[in-house]
């Protein structure tokens, strides 16, 4: 597989993706399609935008048409799939925008993939990126999630994600597309969209504005790093066996409150406050409806069969995290202004590709 489409690549874990194939393998084509929805950012690749190897489509992955055109142009033999509305809570307002993007996105290019393939399927793979949030909720004395758990969404986030879940092997089992599934539980590092909990929470604590909690703060998340994640997509994506499915964890469970507290600790202690002093901006708001109580991935498969397990420690990767953002702060304002918005236009002009 040597012309890779990633999808999704201008977004969080996409473009930690996309950089990493584009340095690691300059004898691949490098393929980036995004919509650039409001949490797709250019930006993000500036570093690589001018690779030989890169190429950036601006399109809809629900566009079944240009889909297949991408395909088609540039040879494709290898997809990874990363584009999908994340956030939860937007899911639960409008959950007819997941269900299009992550359902029907995710059918669009398994489609173009079958038909352009035509089942020479030789040096060929499908792999599809998705989350823990498809099992359901644990219990704190329960054990972890493996690959093996029984599928139970709680949300129209995770609902849609097993739904597409659902279609990737079903096209694997019904027209042997090779396919790989992985299940990721809660990324966070650099280029993260702020409406998510860790960039949320940094950037609020350098502005002095609330940090709203939900419930008591009890909800038990598993972290991992983003950029260790990409290292599993790498590994996963040479040497996974197609047909399976492989969960990547952080082996890093913990409280949202504790988590806040080492964010509160480490930002104030970079910004030269007293330890703690930002605590006084925690604000305990009505819990999310359906919030599911805890997360934690079982990622042994992955260790004894690929060798992959997390290069950091929370503690280790939330200083480099926090450290990020507070060293990007132009990055950081241009997203909550909306200005990265215009950086599209800006560096393509009017093309839809470079």
């Amino acid at each position: 597989m040597k012309n890779i489409l990633i999808t999704g690549g201008a977004g969080f874990i996409g473009s930690h993706v996309v950089r990493l194939f584009v340095n690691k393998y300059p004898e691949y084509k490098i393929v980036n399609i995004d919509k650039l929805t409001y949490a797709g950012n250019l930006e993000n690749l500036k570093d690589i935008e001018n690779a030989p190897n890169y190429t950036f489509v601006k399109a809809d992955i629900c566009d079944f048409e240009t889909v297949v055109a991408v395909f088609v142009k540039h040879n494709i033999d290898g997809v990874l799939h990363l584009a999908a509305e994340s956030h939860v809570d937007r899911s639960i307002k409008d959950p007819f925008t997941f269900a299009k993007t992550n359902v029907l996105g995710t059918l669009s290019l398994l489609q173009a993939a079958k038909e352009r393939w035509k089942e020479n399927y030789n040096e060929k793979l499908f792999y599809h990126i998705s989350t823990d949030e498809v099992y359901g909720a644990l219990q704190f004395d329960e054990t972890l999630f493996t690959e093996e758990t029984k599928y139970n969404p709680h949300s129209p986030y995770s609902a849609s994600k097993a739904s597409s879940d659902h279609f990737v092997r079903a096209f694997h089992d019904t027209y042997g597309l090779p396919a790989i599934i992985t299940n990721c539980s809660n990324n966070y590092g650099p280029y993260q969209f702020p409406e998510k909990l860790i960039p949320l929470f940094i950037n609020n604590i350098r502005n002095n504005k609330p940090l709203p909690v939900y419930g008591k703060g009890e909800n038990v998340r598993d972290w991992l790093y983003a950029l260790d994640h990409a290292r599993a997509i790498d590994i996963i994506f040479h040497k996974g066996k197609v047909g399976e499915t492989y969960n990547i964890g952080g082996f890093n469970e913990w409280k949202n409150i504790d988590l806040i507290k080492v964010i509160i600790k480490t930002v104030d202690k970079f910004l030269g406050r007293n330890e703690g002093e930002s605590e006084k901006l925690i604000t305990y708001v009505t819990d999310r409806a359906g919030h599911d109580l805890r997360y934690a991935i079982d990622s042994s498969k992955l260790k004894n069969e690929l060798g992959w397990q997390p290069s950091l420690q929370f503690e280790e990767g939330i200083e480099k995290t926090v450290k990020w953002y507070l060293e990007n702060q132009q990055w950081l304002d241009n997203v909550t202004s909306g200005a990265y918005q215009e950086y599209y236009e800006e560096y393509y002009g009017q093309k839809d590709e470079k």
